[in-house]
């Protein structure tokens, strides 16, 4: 029988500014998480004082930013710009929808226009202060979780003008966490190179560029390309260019001085523009993926109030350089529009890429020559994929191997769904009693499953041809949807998901090693992952607990106390679905498959997928730990 629920006039509730971003926080920073992950929601947060800092520099005040993160995880972000205006402080800091940024005027090509970025970083600390020096004079504030706690004036300050924040993430919120000085030196060197001239001081360690977009892909060359970068700068526009000897695309894109790592509507513009430019130099046809294969880059573009997708501010959503509403003398309101950023790009680039080969004609036959390489690799091996899926198809194993899901990350999204797009992920189990249990456990909407049947082949020592022979791996990219572009990735997560033993393990490596080789850009841009699920479960009568590691099992055991149980899981295939239910929900672990810009792909998998050399056995002996095997056991 229903239960009859009243529903009035007090059910209505009005979240006020501070209580609705700590109730619903992945609407102004993404995900929570505890740090493990570059995209978690400290580093949001630290990135959006950050920004406010850098817009300071790009509106002309202000040449240095400190930022210093202490052991214990208090962050102090001091720039030299001009300083919150006195009697706005609190205002600029905790109502949401409040800031300079709305005035065009004062703040032309911002990255946080929408007024909630420090609002957010206020609701989500534990504790955070802010003070503002301006002309001998201050005004601090100082919250806790949002709620202000006290505020005041000094008339009498030494200090040069600026800002200066300090916050503490609230551990209520984000957990036991930490931050990973590494990714902070990413994203505070993404600022240096952004902002020619600006320095940056990390903890003691200044960062500043002087050529911008191409110190950061010099820098992040894992090897030698085939011809020096190229560099062009325009107005509102500065890209990079050259090919290397990988396989896919690297190009890293910004707007307003923000990584953009989902891309958008600037870098599919490039994109499209490399390969027109270069059809038109050459004055032939070749085909768009033969010109960007092997590609590293760069563009940053300067725009007009971004409208980027979502909060977090990784994908551009804009199609215009500007875009504003205006009144004229009558009141009547019009669309102010300047070109469209898909224009802008091309015509960009266009010209200068021209021009450039034009005079620097030594480039010319080592382009094209690349061209005709991916273009002859390309037509040989379409033709083996083309036989490998007409095989599958007649042997209609492309149902047995893909347990499909409702919502991809490819859809058209609209409010109702674009929740589920973005959880949108794919399992890549081994065998059917792992791939049966994930699939019970499941949410149908967002979550698929595909099924390997043993182990995949080893794609570094293997060759393209008999890569592209293999029946497990065409139908995983087939299940993917990047067989063309990566543009049409079905899923936002791929998540390995192995048993924790030797074979599981082996597998892991060549999944990875699969993606590495021949799709390196879904591992930069975040899409793969590993699975973790538990080793041990802890439980009495009582209680269960699921416990990740040695550790967490020795602490389940010391709080449960009483007769302990242990269960050492030693494949996916021995967890019930009810159980697994649990670690693929909103609990799910996983660890992001990360490849740092610097690094050698070819040497990688040299080192560990190619021969077994003294140098990786001497490695392997160093690093080997032995585990206790624990059977099931009363304690």
């Amino acid at each position: 029988m229903t239960q009859n629920t009243n529903y009035t006039d007090d059910n209505i509730r009005t979240l006020e500014g501070v209580q609705h971003v700590r109730m619903r926080p992945g609407m102004y920073i993404g995900r929570l998480g505890n740090g493990n992950n570059p995209g978690d929601g400290i580093y949001v947060l630290l990135k959006e004082i950050i920004d406010n800092s850098v817009d300071e520099y790009a509106m002309g005040f202000g040449k240095q930013i400190t930022v210093d993160i202490s052991e214990d995880n208090h962050v102090t972000v001091r720039d030299f710009g001009r300083g919150i205006p006195l009697d706005s402080v609190v205002k600029a800091v905790s109502i949401l929808n409040t800031g300079g940024k709305f005035d065009d005027k004062v703040f032309k090509k911002s990255v946080g226009l929408n007024g909630v970025g420090t609002k957010a970083v206020n609701a989500l600390s534990e504790s955070f202060y802010v003070c503002s020096y301006r002309d001998g004079e201050s005004s601090w504030a100082r919250f806790e979780r949002g709620e202000l706690k006290d505020s005041g004036k000094d008339i009498a300050s030494k200090e040069k003008n600026g800002t200066l924040v300090n916050f503490y993430p609230d551990p209520m919120m984000f957990g036991k966490f930490a931050y990973n000085l590494s990714f902070v030196e990413t994203m505070v060197k993404n600022y240096s190179y952004l902002k020619k001239g600006l320095t940056l001081v990390l903890n003691g360690t200044p960062y500043k560029s002087e050529n911008g977009l191409l110190d950061l892909v010099n820098e992040n060359l894992s090897e030698e390309p085939l011809y020096a970068p190229i560099h062009l700068e325009g107005e509102d526009i500065e890209i990079v260019l050259s090919h290397g000897r990988d396989y896919g695309e690297n190009i890293s894109s910004f707007v307003n001085g923000q990584n953009t790592r989902d891309g958008g509507t600037h870098l599919a513009a490039y994109r499209e523009a490399i390969a027109k430019t270069f059809k038109d130099f050459f004055k032939k046809n070749y085909a768009p993926e033969d010109c960007r294969q092997g590609i590293v880059g760069a563009i940053s573009i300067q725009i007009q109030e971004p409208n980027f997708e979502g909060q977090t501010k990784t994908k551009l959503g804009s199609n215009y350089m500007w875009e504003k509403q205006t009144h004229d003398e009558h009141g009547t309101l019009h669309l102010d529009t300047g070109p469209t950023i898909r224009s802008y790009v091309n015509s960009f680039v266009a010209q200068e890429l021209d021009n450039y080969l034009r005079i620097h004609k030594e480039l010319i036959p080592i382009i094209e020559e690349k061209i005709k390489d991916s273009q002859r690799e390309r037509e040989e091996i379409s033709g083996i994929q083309k036989k490998t899926r007409e095989r599958n198809k007649k042997a209609n194993v492309y149902n047995k191997k893909l347990r499909d899901c409702r919502f991809h990350y490819n859809d058209k999204a609209n409010e109702k769904t674009q929740d589920d797009i973005e959880r949108s992920s794919i399992f890549i189990t081994e065998g059917d009693s792992a791939s049966g249990t994930i699939t019970k456990a499941r949410n149908a909407s967002y979550q698929a499953v595909f099924s390997l049947r043993g182990k995949p082949i080893n794609s570094y020592k293997e060759s393209r041809k008999k890569v592209a022979e293999n029946e497990e791996l065409n139908l995983l990219i087939s299940a993917l949807g990047v067989e063309d572009d990566l543009e049409n990735l079905r899923y936002n997560n791929i998540i390995i998901a192995t048993d924790a033993d030797n074979d599981g393990m082996h597998i892991r490596m060549l999944v990875c090693t699969f993606f590495m080789k021949y799709y390196p850009d879904l591992i930069r841009r975040g899409h793969v992952h590993i699975l973790q699920t538990p080793l041990f479960r802890v439980r009495n009568k009582t209680a269960n607990r699921y416990c990740y590691s040695p550790e967490e099992k020795e602490q389940a055991i010391a709080e449960l106390k009483n007769k302990v149980e242990i269960t050492r899981f030693k494949g996916l295939g021995e967890i019930s679905s009810d159980e697994f239910a649990d670690f693929i929900g909103e609990d799910m672990r996983l660890d992001q498959v990360r490849l740092a810009d610097e690094e050698s792909i070819s040497e990688i998998m040299e080192f560990y997928m190619g021969d077994n050399t003294i140098e990786r056995q001497n490695w392997l002996r160093h690093n080997l730990k032995s585990e206790k095997e624990l059977e099931d056991v009363d304690i």
